[in-house]
């Protein structure tokens, strides 16, 4: 009979030698799915885009967070004093949605009832509200969201529960010497993919490097998996693969705190579904969209900082293994399914990323 699914924090021992992993309700049960909604999901950062798409005053962009399950109506703004606004594409009157395509504007305007707002927010007029009393109010401005940024790349959250900074400060640390102003989104190289999975097996798979030699022969080559490290955060953790052919790793700078070591790729993980993996040839950003309790979305977001390096070592061809890790999620993902399936243990010396993933989902949950 399967287990309880108790959302506390003693779900999972701390003690990993000790630990049994989450049980196979929380895949299969509509229940978790939409409890990570609202306790996971609202309460974290997500990627929203790059900079380098407005760059100019009054330009204006509609986005949600998330789209296809949190849905969060926003809007990117550059202001008329060149300032990036994060702010709710709801106008404060009605609940209609403000902007409906990039456009460039001097000032926001609502097409249902006509109240109008700078492109920082704030109430500017509105018609037929001459006899309203106490009128306008903070609450008529549009609400701020948070927001914020790492280089060109631009997060924002609903009510979130932890800075941004907590999440970014180590991988901006321990890339500081990478210049991110020179990788260039590049289109033809990003794309989504459809999982028939649970969110978190996706993310599960990606923490650990123990089925790489399993399910990825041409990664396993490589990279050396028996020097395979995961380095744990807060609300993060690190995965380097070092390369077998020192030809294929990074050139670090002396400033580096890798300096000397042959480095292939940094995996970093951010909780709670963003991945940002750096190779010699750029950045590949994996954003995984949970759609259904069994169906996932993965966007991969490329950034190309140096093309001539493309066809070589772990970034060799992302396509490939992704498409080797949705086949063995999906087997996963029926296998949860099982009567004769409850919990699993984790080896200690492989799996200190999901552990520590699942400590995460738990603290949120209960």
């Amino acid at each position: 009979m399967a287990t309880e699914l108790r959302l506390d924090a003693e779900l999972i021992d701390k003690d990993i030698t000790r630990a049994e992993t989450l049980p196979a309700r929380f895949y299969r049960e509509q229940h978790y799915f939409e409890q990570a909604r609202e306790q996971i999901f609202t309460r974290s950062w997500q990627y929203i885009g790059n900079a380098d798409r407005l760059t100019v005053p009054g330009q204006v962009m509609p986005l949600s967070i998330l789209p296809g399950f949190v849905d969060e109506p926003i809007i990117l703004a550059r202001d008329l004093d060149d300032k990036l606004q994060c702010l709710s594409n709801v106008c404060t009157h009605r609940g209609n949605l403000l902007v409906e395509g990039e456009c460039h504007a001097q000032s926001l305007r609502c097409r249902y009832h006509g109240r109008r707002f700078a492109l920082d927010g704030s109430f500017v007029s509105t018609p037929g509200f001459e006899r309203t009393a106490c009128f306008p109010s903070e609450k008529d401005n549009l609400a701020n969201v948070p927001f914020g940024h790492w280089n060109k790349f631009l997060f924002a959250a609903i009510d979130p529960a932890y800075s941004l900074d907590d999440v970014l400060r180590p991988m901006r640390e321990r890339l500081s010497w990478m210049p991110l102003d020179e990788f260039v989104f590049d289109a033809t190289r990003s794309q989504d993919y459809l999982v028939k999975a649970n969110w978190a097996l996706y993310c599960e798979n990606y923490l650990e490097g123990f089925h790489i030699p399993y399910v990825h022969p041409a990664l396993a080559a490589a990279i050396d998996c028996k020097d395979y490290q995961t380095e744990l955060q807060r609300y993060s953790s690190l995965q380097i693969g070092i390369a077998n052919n020192p030809a294929d790793a990074f050139v670090l700078p002396e400033s580096s705190p890798d300096f000397g070591r042959n480095i292939a790729a940094y995996y970093y993980y951010l909780f709670p579904n963003m991945m940002f993996n750096f190779y010699p040839w750029g950045l590949s950003i994996n954003v995984v969209t949970p759609l259904a309790k069994d169906r996932s979305r993965i966007s991969y977001i490329t950034f190309i900082w140096d093309e001539t390096k493309l066809a070589i070592g772990a970034g060799a061809n992302v396509d490939k293994t992704e498409r080797e890790d949705e086949d063995i999620i999906e087997q996963v993902q029926k296998g949860v399914q099982s009567h004769f399936y409850d919990r699993g243990r984790y080896s200690p010396d492989w799996e200190t990323g999901t552990h520590h993933f699942h400590q995460l989902l738990t603290e949120f949950l209960a």
